[in-house]
This record gives C-alpha cells, structure tokens and sequence, in this order.
C-alpha cells in the first residue's frame, strides 16, 4: 500500500511537472508555480544595488557637457553667496561669545592654571565649531536660494544614467511645487537646530565630537537626497526614515561633505566647488538604491492560488 501511495504520488508530481505552467502541490494542496517558487525560497539572495563610486560619478558628469555647464554655474552661485553668509554668521557668533574667549584665566594658582588649561582647550573647541557652525549656516542660505538649479541638475543626472528605467516626474502643479518649497524650508530650519544642538554637543568630551561628526554625516546626505526625494514628492518624515532604512549606504554619501565642512575657509571654496558632483554622486546612487528596492519588491511579490482541490 506505501509502494501504490508512493508511485500515486510521483506519478500526480510528474504529471504537473510535464504541464506548461509547471506547477506543484504545497503542504495546503495549492498549486504554486516552480519559477516562483525558487524565487521565492532564494528572496534573500537577491543582489543589492551596486555602489557607484565618486571617481565613477565624476567621470559621469564630465562626459556630459550639459552637466559640467549647470555645474560651473551653481559653484560660482554657492560660493558667492556662502562666503557672505559666513562672514555674516561668524560675525554673529563672536558678538554672543562676547570677550569670553579673549582674557584668559590668571595661571598664579593651581587652581587658575587648571582653569586656563580648561580655557584653551575649550577656546581650540569653540573655534572649530563655531567656524562649522558659521558655515553651515551659510551654506544653508546658498543651498536654499540655489535649490532649484541642483534640483534642475539631480534631474538631468537621473535621467541620463537611469535610461529607460527613468521615474517620470511627479505631475506639476502649484499644491505640488508650494510642497516642495514647505519641505525645503523643514530641512533648512532642521539644519539650523541640528547647528545649535551641536554647539552644545560639541563640549561632552570624546563622544560630543564623535556625535558631532554623525550628525553632520547624515545631515549632508539628507540635503543631498532633498533632489531626487522631492521630486518624488516625498515628506521630510520619508527621507528620514530612508536614512534609516539605508544608514550604511547614507553614511558613505554624507562622510565626504561632513569632512570637508569642518575645514575652516578652505570649506567654503572646496564644498561650493564639489556640491555639483556630490549631488550627481548622492542622485546616482539614491536612484540605484530605489530601482534595486523596486526590483526586490516586484521579485518578492505574494503568490496567489492557482487551484484548490
């Protein structure tokens, strides 16, 4: 009876294998195609989007003369209008601090040399910050007032290396274009509290620092996915919680402009000098990311009944 149950069995596996549809019976008696089957037992090894190297971007962008055109026009832009704001906000800064870091501590005791080795240490601190601080608050000026020549050039940049698999773009319409204006204020007053929040940070000895430099990470790559996530007419909540969802990726795109803005003066010329590229750089590999995303979920997508016995 086991041997009749056994051949029973293989000849009904057999004969829906020999179908066109290929189908096979599940532990419910549900038929379940084969090719989705192994796809659906092999979901986790779906490849990842492949990451785009900023050489490879930079050669991207100077073998498109449309794009090194935009490019030279918004560095002249944001460098123009950084400079003025950091001389402004620095300006600002020193007029709180007021003389406090400018008569040091008397060193006749112990206890006022303790204090003017606190006073210098933290005098160096205040320095840098305040100079990353002044800057990023400026270039929050360029970048808002600039937003949408790299918008026009996180556009182009998709459209030439996505191809065929280019999102069209979100119908235009004035709900739609005050949108992107209202999100473009919520990361620029995000930016600011984040600048304030880190001035404080800053004086935890050891972790401040290193809290710091995150923030400010992923903050850059937040200001740089602002192009091709708007376009999409995506909330700041989203691009936050893409940040999240994609932190390794994130913090690759972010760790460059966060090292370059914490270089007093020479930021200036060399942020407003590789924010074009940053920006194609941060659009190529947001897009790879999204399409990788699409294909997984099209891959993954739930199986249905075929027939029931």
């Amino acid at each position: 009876r086991w041997l009749c149950k056994k051949k029973d069995l293989y000849f009904v596996s057999r004969l829906y294998l020999t179908t066109e549809t290929q189908h096979l019976l599940d532990s419910r008696n549900t038929l379940i195609p084969v090719n989705k089957m192994k796809k659906q037992q092999h979901e986790n090894q779906v490849p990842e989007a492949p990451w785009q190297p900023l050489s490879s971007s930079l050669v991207f962008m100077l073998s498109h003369k449309r794009l090194i055109g935009w490019s030279l026009i918004l560095f002249v832009i944001t460098f123009s209008l950084t400079w003025v704001g950091y001389l402004f906000t620095l300006d600002f800064i020193n007029d709180l601090t007021g003389n406090f870091f400018v008569n040091a501590p008397d060193t006749l005791t112990v206890w006022g040399w303790i204090k003017h080795k606190g006073w210098v240490v933290g005098s160096w601190i205040f320095i840098v910050v305040s100079r990353v601080a002044a800057f990023y608050l400026a270039f929050l000026l360029a970048y808002t007032i600039s937003t949408p020549g790299y918008a026009f050039l996180s556009t182009a940049a998709e459209k030439l290396h996505a191809g065929d698999h280019f999102d069209p773009d979100a119908s235009m319409s004035v709900p739609g274009f005050l949108r992107d204006i209202a999100e473009g204020i919520k990361i620029a007053l995000f930016g600011i509290l984040l600048t304030i929040a880190a001035l404080f940070v800053n004086f935890i000895p050891g972790i401040g620092q290193v809290a710091v430099f995150l923030l400010y990470t992923y903050y850059s790559t937040l200001m740089f996915i602002d192009y091709p996530a708007s376009r999409r007419r995506w909330s700041l909540g989203k691009k936050i919680r893409w940040l999240k969802t994609h932190s390794s990726p994130a913090f690759r795109i972010g760790i460059i402009p966060a090292v370059v803005s914490m270089i007093p003066i020479v930021n200036i010329f060399t942020m407003a000098l590789f924010f074009p590229l940053l920006t194609i750089h941060a659009t190529l590999n947001f897009s790879a990311i999204e399409l990788a995303g699409k294909q997984k979920q099209d891959t993954h997508t739930p199986l249905r009944s075929v027939s029931t016995f």
